[in-house]
């Protein structure tokens, strides 16, 4: 027990140096910003219009990413797919893509000289440089969180259950419905909060493919980095609300989610 005890200790005082380092900079832009400037900045029309464009275009993202993402989950859930890991594999890939190499990827596909920017534009239809590019580049870069966490929600559930379900008449819907997902929910919630906040955090992708416009393409992080050269306390400000929001979403989905499971299973 002494000698547990002791281990302990010596990789916890191990540990500061790097959780020192990941602490401090944090600490030093929150404290950078006095409560009074950044309740003043709020009404400044850049941060404003900043705020709700991300907000509203994440939002938009992580629903889709759910909706599209779920049947893939379930495909990658079935212990028996063939080629369950190419697709893992090409799920995963976007978040590991630089950041200017996915946003060129989204040009070259559906810019308007693109691989399908051509088909697109002949029928009216023009995604880069507009609110949709800003969520198609989301999309790309942060579906992953949300299918991986689905993906093992999905395939967390017991077998016999789902057989159980069947043998008393339920169809593949109903099984879904009333058993996959009450059982994988906080995966799924979980999935979709981690989808949200990298999608709150994007930027390589999303200024490539949909420019820094304000108010039309520029997200949080678009106008931190333009806030920086034209204005500080701008970018600051913003920097400030894009951690607070971050850190909330984590705080949910390693702290509440899982005490919500624990909670059900008792």
């Amino acid at each position: 027990m002494g000698r547990t005890r002791r281990l302990h200790d010596v990789w916890r005082l191990l540990s500061l140096p790097l959780l020192a380092f990941l602490t401090l900079p944090l600490i030093a832009l929150v404290l950078y910003v006095p409560p009074a400037q950044l309740i003043a900045y709020l009404g400044d029309p850049r941060v404003r219009q900043a705020l709700g464009l991300s907000l509203t275009t994440t939002l938009i993202a992580t629903v889709l990413s759910v909706i599209l993402g779920t049947p893939v989950a379930g495909l990658l859930s079935q212990r028996q797919f063939r080629f369950g890991k190419v697709i893992d594999t090409l799920i995963t890939l976007p978040t590991v893509l630089p950041p200017s190499a996915a946003g060129l990827a989204l040009l070259i596909a559906f810019g308007r000289k693109g691989l399908l920017g051509g088909w697109l534009d002949a029928v009216g239809i023009r995604l880069a440089f507009t609110p949709a590019a800003v969520m198609l580049a989301q999309i790309f870069v942060a579906s992953a969180f949300y299918i991986k966490a689905a993906t093992i929600g999905f395939a967390s559930i017991d077998e016999d259950m789902k057989h159980a379900a069947r043998l008393d008449g339920a169809g593949g819907w109903q099984v879904f419905r009333y058993v996959i997902v009450p059982g994988a929910w906080v995966a799924l919630v979980s999935g979709a909060v981690m989808t949200w906040a990298r999608a709150l955090g994007e930027f390589g992708a999303t200024i490539i493919f949909a420019g820094n416009y304000p108010g039309t393409t520029q997200t949080m992080p678009l106008a931190i980095y333009i806030g920086f050269e034209l204005d500080l306390d701008v970018a600051l400000t913003l920097s400030v609300i894009l951690i607070t929001l971050s850190f909330l979403s984590l705080i949910v989905v390693r702290t509440i989610l899982p005490q919500g499971q624990d909670t059900e299973g008792q």
